[in-house]
């Protein structure tokens, strides 16, 4: 991990904002930061930061706006650190294109994992041939699944939800993003499809469904990837 990646804190709380700081600092990040969030997206344009951490209740736009404007530009990760713990609030931010979620209070341990994840989605999505957590393993370019040696036989739809989840290895997907990627952006927002297609995806490609190594859910949001090497 290189030690020297460039943060971008969007923070209006001076106390949270220098806390976040001194955190990074100490663990050999460089750190910008700003207030609003007309000033985040000048300065994500400008220095393209390896990650972001936004706070939502900014006092000059709300911090979904600023990550829809940041996706239009940009897959720079953006970690959501927010006060709003409603699961609503959660979904909303990563359906607008979050890449993670941190609710306050929260530890130096959690911030610094949540980032290192974040880094180490930005290096998978860059891998457009294969995909590896574990014993798991894609191959993109031949639509391949193994597990160990065993080669994986999938539906195409079960291999479409599995490619999305590993191109997104570590970022929580909503049960609607999935739907739509996988469907079309005018399917039907009912998850049950799409549960029904996971317990498939489980069952052929997990020792034991009821306890996932390689696809977590997020209960009541979605599910995430392994990005474990």
């Amino acid at each position: 991990m290189n030690q020297k990646t460039l943060v971008l804190v969007i923070e209006d709380e001076p106390s949270i904002a220098n806390f976040i700081s001194s955190v990074l600092n100490n663990h050999g990040y460089k750190i910008m930061s700003c207030r609003t969030g007309k000033e985040g997206l000048t300065m994500a344009a400008s220095h393209c930061p390896g990650v972001i951490l936004l706070d939502l209740g900014l006092p000059d736009m709300e911090g979904n706006e600023v990550i829809r404007i940041l996706r239009e530009r940009s897959n720079i990760p953006v970690i959501v650190i927010s006060a709003r713990t409603q699961e609503t609030d959660k979904i909303a931010a990563l359906d607008y294109g979050a890449d993670d979620y941190i609710t306050k209070p929260f530890g130096t341990g959690e911030l610094m994992a949540r980032i290192r994840t974040a880094l180490r989605h930005t290096i998978h999505a860059g891998n457009a041939k294969s995909f590896q957590s574990g014993d798991f393993r894609i191959d993109f370019e031949r639509h391949q699944v193994l597990v160990g040696e065993k080669n994986i036989h999938l539906t195409q739809i079960e291999y479409k939800i599995v490619a999305l989840l590993a191109k997104n290895a570590g970022k929580v997907m909503t049960y609607d993003r999935i739907i739509k990627e996988i469907w079309g952006p005018y399917a039907d927002n009912n998850n049950r499809i799409l549960r029904v297609n996971m317990v498939n995806i489980r069952r052929k490609i997990e020792i034991n469904p009821t306890e996932p190594k390689y696809i977590f859910t997020e209960i009541g949001i979605g599910y995430r990837m392994s990005d474990e090497d």
